[in-house]
């Protein structure tokens, strides 16, 4: 895991979740701009590790990438992400 965290300085953002009871209102959306909006505003990456799938497009729309995937034996894969400072 370690070898996927940039060198750089960034934000590690290790969870983020919803009551599944309030899922679908939005509230992932809103708790993840605002981490964005302090990594915006200080220039830096913002890194982390999706270890579901299905999680992915969410991450992705808000500007991650997969930067690559692990698995340590029979643990869940493991897919690191990274997004970019915007302007």
């Amino acid at each position: 895991m370690e070898q996927s965290h940039p060198r750089e300085a960034h934000w590690y953002l290790p969870q983020i979740g919803v009551d599944p009871n309030a899922r679908g209102k939005g509230i992932g959306a809103a708790l993840m701009r605002h981490a964005l909006v302090r990594c915006d505003q200080e220039q830096a990456l913002a890194y982390l590790e999706a270890s579901k799938p299905q999680n992915v497009p969410f991450y992705q729309r808000h500007g991650f990438e997969v930067i690559g995937e692990f698995q340590i034996g029979a643990a869940p894969l493991v897919m690191p992400m990274l997004r970019r400072p915007r302007r």
